[in-house]
């Protein structure tokens, strides 16, 4: 089995094969980038099939400087970048979606959507990059084209707004301690 390094390098020479081996291992993850992003499922597919387009068109410009999954998901956040400049001139639902995905405890998840919701759009996005995506933290200071120790205060920043958002929101049964204490 070939390593996407390779595979993306096949597919800059014309391979088909080699796309379609990236967008099988891939097209999941890139959907579940997008969903937990924007409201409607269907458009999370639209933006997921754009990422892989742009892939597609730009394999002749591909370099090797990195991983290609850090290439992938930074492709999948420009056009993230690119659609919410579009949507700025129309009215935009709110995050009605579970970024936390499957739960076993729909209350819990709940919660933590909301709390997610009720952050600043940039720190939902560094802090989801990193809990969600997995992405290191030099990945996501290079697709976001932001310095590492930037990307570091962001997501300090970030993990303290959610909890802070998540401590006046917490519901009374899951609390554990005496909140006038």
């Amino acid at each position: 089995m070939l390593n996407d390094e390779a595979l993306m390098t096949d597919v800059r020479n014309g391979s088909r094969t080699a796309f379609e081996a990236l967008f099988e291992r891939y097209r999941e993850p890139v959907w579940g980038f997008f969903r937990r992003r924007v409201a409607d499922a269907g458009r999370a597919e639209e933006l997921a099939q754009d990422t892989f387009v742009a892939i597609l068109q730009g394999a002749r410009r591909y370099e090797e400087r990195g991983s290609f999954r850090s290439y992938l998901f930074g492709t999948a956040y420009n056009v993230l970048q690119a659609d919410r400049r579009k949507a700025a001139f129309r009215a935009t639902d709110p995050l009605d979606h579970d970024p936390i995905g499957d739960s076993t405890d729909p209350a819990a998840a709940i919660w933590v959507r909301d709390a997610m919701a009720t952050l600043d759009e940039d720190d939902r996005d560094v802090l989801m990059l990193r809990e969600y995506e997995q992405l290191s933290y030099q990945e996501i200071a290079d697709l976001r084209p932001t310095p590492l120790n930037t990307v570091r205060s962001q997501l300090f920043r970030a993990r303290a707004a959610l909890k802070a958002a998540l401590e006046t929101t917490t519901p009374l049964a899951v609390r554990t301690t005496d909140a006038r204490r």
